[in-house]
């Protein structure tokens, strides 16, 4: 019967059904094949359960403090200034992506909204000073993968509230991996561009450069105050959310003057309609995942794994295989609220740090994004960017390549990102 439950799952997956309803169906069916009617009976129950979370009120506040700053015209000249400073040398246009994708990292908190966003600008720029389209759209995907990175994290968010975590110290722990993540694709970056030539852009004068940096000072604001906030103890990571979210509101519509109260309701519109998804996907993962628990499928993996090895560094070396393996099929969201009920008692009985392993796996998850066949991340821009999918895939391999290696040397040294945390006392 559990066979004929797993053959259900992946045929759905297969057959491109959105996850969230792979998830659903799956558990309803595993329900009905057992005859289990008090578990089917109490799955609405469950479903709202998983929801009736306060930390993952943080999701829409930050989706809507994001499409504030979309809309009040920050997000442009966060680009603006990346190109004003290093827009003239060797592809400096190149650089000016991963560096904006960086600032706005510190605002959207997501992947393929970042993903989506940038690839709408920066690649018919690119494109304009004779980038290829597929290495443009290729780098608009690999760098917005620090948008979970560094805080706030939307993924973050839910790792925290699933494990029990400080979300707070998730979000100090997620700093130095991101800027290591930006520094590898600028190396990456500078390797290729002596290598096929990037052409310059035309260096910014003086005064375009301070007028650029007095005009972006507003915008840094949020994020500024979600990180001291944070950092003082002042308001938790979701109320951070909530202020950032009022910030942005003021910037937009007195600084800036290009947030029009016409624009509100699309931008409410925008925002109910990104966590409603986010949500439905949240609340179908959790009553898979008590399917899961249900079966007692965590209690043996456990087993499973430790009975292979008692060292942790091999430990971490079959989680990272897997979860860069189950990235590729899964949506990472959805496979965080899987697996994390999974991990939690395995990285206790090997003693590692759970801020740790959340950078870890959640990375890791990400990474998904850019790798074929679920990665949607690569549906996404190849829709956009109006690239051929396999040509976009072929593409992103460096980015891919690197980004790997970032994470392995992020999952052995713990002190690159455990350093702010411990400093900080969270």
């Amino acid at each position: 019967m559990t066979i004929l439950v797993v053959f259900c799952f992946f045929i759905l997956l297969f057959m491109s059904v959105p996850i969230s309803l792979v998830l659903g169906i799956t558990t309803v069916l595993y329900f009905l094949v057992v005859g289990n009617v008090t578990l089917l009976s109490s799955t609405p129950m469950r479903l709202y359960s998983g929801l009736d979370n306060f930390g993952l009120l943080a999701i829409p506040l930050f989706m809507l403090a994001g499409e504030l700053m979309n809309g009040g015209g920050i997000t442009t000249r966060l680009v603006k200034f990346a190109r004003v400073l290093i827009g003239h040398v060797r592809g400096g246009l190149a650089y000016v992506t991963i560096i904006a994708n960086m600032f706005l990292a510190s605002i959207l908190g997501s992947a393929n909204a970042q993903a989506a966003m940038m690839s709408k600008v920066m690649v018919p720029e690119m494109e304009k000073e004779g980038y290829d389209r597929e290495f443009s759209s290729a780098l608009t995907l690999a760098s917005s993968i620090v948008a979970p990175i560094i805080p706030p994290s939307m993924i973050f968010i839910i790792y925290g509230t699933l494990s029990g975590t400080s979300i707070g110290g998730l979000f100090m722990a997620g700093i130095i991996p991101g800027i290591m993540y930006g520094i590898g694709f600028i190396s990456l970056i500078a390797f290729l561009g002596y290598k096929y030539n990037f052409k310059k852009s035309k260096r910014a004068s003086a005064k375009e450069i301070m007028t650029s940096s007095f005009s972006v000072l507003p915008a840094l604001l949020v994020p500024f105050i979600i990180i001291f906030g944070i950092l003082s103890g002042a308001f938790t990571a979701t109320e951070s959310a909530a202020i950032a979210s009022l910030v942005a509101f003021i910037v937009g519509m007195l600084f800036y003057r290009e947030l029009k109260w016409r624009k509100i309701p699309g931008i409410l519109v925008n925002t109910v309609t990104a966590t409603a998804t986010v949500t439905f996907l949240i609340a179908m993962a959790n009553i898979f995942g008590w399917m899961i628990a249900f079966e007692q499928i965590p209690q043996a993996i456990v087993t499973q794994m430790t009975s292979l090895s008692d060292n942790p560094f091999v430990f971490l070396l079959l989680v990272n295989i897997l979860l860069l393996l189950l990235g590729a099929v899964l949506d990472g969201i959805a496979a965080l609220i899987i697996l994390v009920p999974v991990f939690m008692p395995l990285i206790t009985a090997f003693e590692i740090d759970p801020i740790h392993f959340g950078v870890i796996i959640c990375i890791n998850l990400t990474i998904g994004l850019l790798t074929p066949p679920v990665g949607t991340g690569l549906f996404i821009v190849s829709s956009i960017a109006d690239v051929k999918f396999e040509r976009l895939v072929k593409a992103t391999m460096p980015f891919l390549m690197m980004g790997i290696f970032i994470l392995f040397i992020i999952t052995y040294w713990e002190g690159a990102v455990m350093w702010i945390p411990n400093k900080l006392g969270l």
